[in-house]
């Protein structure tokens, strides 16, 4: 594994020094939601940009979850007295570029300090995700990630399957469970962490269906959820069946179930790529990392999946401090995210956590430095990223849907009913998008004018 170094060059990053006169740096409040490890990885990024210059300081502060961060946000700029970036995941993306004066798009940011980002060379996948439609970027892209399989190798030997090749199909996947089971010797065969990320979100990517109308929200407020369609009712059946005959565990909501596969309990886990610092650091156990698998006879399928992860959010003081921020704390904010966007910090990032890179050129670094051949599996997450040829569809560019996060709790509420056997899953699917359509109009009487 990479461990990681004090950045070659690092002094060239650093931006001027102090006016005279000036003795205390100009304070930037960063809230954030990675717990550890991944936190303090981020936060040594906030301590490497204070080390190469004198000017600003980035304060970074752990707010709790991605959902939490997001409200104790929103609170703090209701009290004119919100932090100067906020890491927000990519679900309540379409809720931030909904939110008015409690933001200052980084396309405006960046034109008013004259500081300059190369967007151009940022994937495809994560760039459009945080841009408007006219490719202006409303975000800095931080923390992206993908859904991808993590599996037990030894387990995979113990029951008699190849533990260099994860089933590629479902029906693959459907056949390796019981000999999982039977001689696996974990607790459960598969569970799941971010349920609906995984299964439903990137699910439909994958198979280039749609999860709602006007290509996922891009194309306007006017969106409908298309979830309770055959495929991924036949997807969550599956699942529910599983669910009964002990092959499968619904593991929670969020990642609360991801702790089950690093501890040795659940074979597969399907969660973020960005779980590698952990498994590296707390599985005893051979381990791999395998592409979503997909319905076989699908057509289309399968394509690129969709990121996950966070970017990072500037935000405005709230409405009682009419904006309330000096240049110079906007200054020392873009400084900040063009610290962040140098591909060797990038590329850095990646090599330590298993988010993907962000750019092409932090992707070129990696692989020059063996990293790849070093670590199997790192570049699975970015291949799958690119698969298809890397071509967006309406499907699979990602996902804008204003009130996301409601969305995404009353599938899980539904879909845990299903689970349970309250209902089935075309019951949870069809309620589902019931309660989420009802989301969405809310959302755009909200934001329409």
């Amino acid at each position: 594994m990479h461990r990681r170094t004090l950045l070659t060059g690092a002094a060239s990053l650093a931006v001027a020094a102090p006016a005279l006169g000036q003795t205390q740096p100009i304070e930037i409040q960063f809230w954030h939601g990675l717990a550890q490890p991944l936190g303090g990885m981020l936060e040594q990024r906030a301590t490497d940009f204070n080390a190469t210059q004198t000017k600003y300081r980035v304060v970074p502060t752990f707010r709790g979850s991605y959902p939490e961060t997001m409200v104790a946000a929103i609170a703090a700029f209701r009290a004119s007295n919100a932090p100067h970036v906020v890491q927000m995941f990519e679900v309540g993306t379409g809720t931030m570029m909904g939110a008015g004066r409690a933001v200052k798009p980084v396309h405006e940011l960046l034109a008013e300090t004259g500081v300059q980002i190369d967007f151009d060379d940022y994937l495809p996948g994560v760039r459009g995700y945080y841009s408007l439609s006219d490719g202006r970027m409303m975000s800095m892209p931080f923390n992206s990630s993908t859904t991808v399989v993590w599996y037990n190798k030894d387990a995979m030997r113990r029951a008699g399957a190849d533990p260099e090749k994860f089933p590629e199909t479902w029906q693959g996947v459907a056949e390796l469970l019981p000999r999982l089971k039977a001689n696996g010797g974990t607790a459960v065969p598969m569970s799941t962490a971010w349920l609906t990320w995984g299964q439903i979100e990137n699910f439909s990517a994958i198979h280039d269906i749609p999860l709602a109308t006007l290509a996922n929200g891009f194309g306007g407020l006017g969106t409908e959820l298309r979830i309770a369609n055959p495929l991924v009712q036949r997807h969550m059946e599956a699942l529910a069946q599983w669910q009964k005959d002990g092959l499968y565990r619904y593991g929670g909501r969020n990642n609360a179930g991801e702790p089950a596969f690093p501890n040795g309990e659940a074979a597969i886990m399907f969660t973020s790529s960005g779980f590698r610092a952990r498994v590296q650091r707390e599985a005893r156990f051979g381990w791999g990392v395998a592409m979503l698998p997909y319905y076989e006879g699908t057509p289309r399928a399968p394509i690129n999946s969709i990121i996950g992860g966070a970017s990072l959010w500037v935000m405005n003081k709230g409405p009682a401090a009419g904006g309330g921020r000096s240049r110079g704390e906007f200054e020392g904010v873009a400084e900040f995210f063009k610290y962040l966007s140098n591909p060797e910090v990038d590329a850095q990032w990646h090599m330590d956590t298993g988010y993907v890179p962000v750019r092409r050129a932090s992707y070129a670094i990696a692989k020059d430095r063996g990293f790849y051949r070093e670590n199997a599996g790192a570049d699975v997450p970015i291949e799958q990223l690119l698969r298809g040829g890397g071509t967006l569809t309406d499907n699979s560019r990602g996902i804008r849907l204003g009130g996301f996060v409601e969305i995404r709790t009353i599938m899980e509420e539904e879909l845990e009913r299903a689970f349970q056997g309250q209902q089935t899953a075309a019951q949870a699917l069809a309620n589902a998008t019931t309660r989420g359509n009802v989301v969405l109009r809310n959302f755009e009487r909200a934001n329409r004018g």
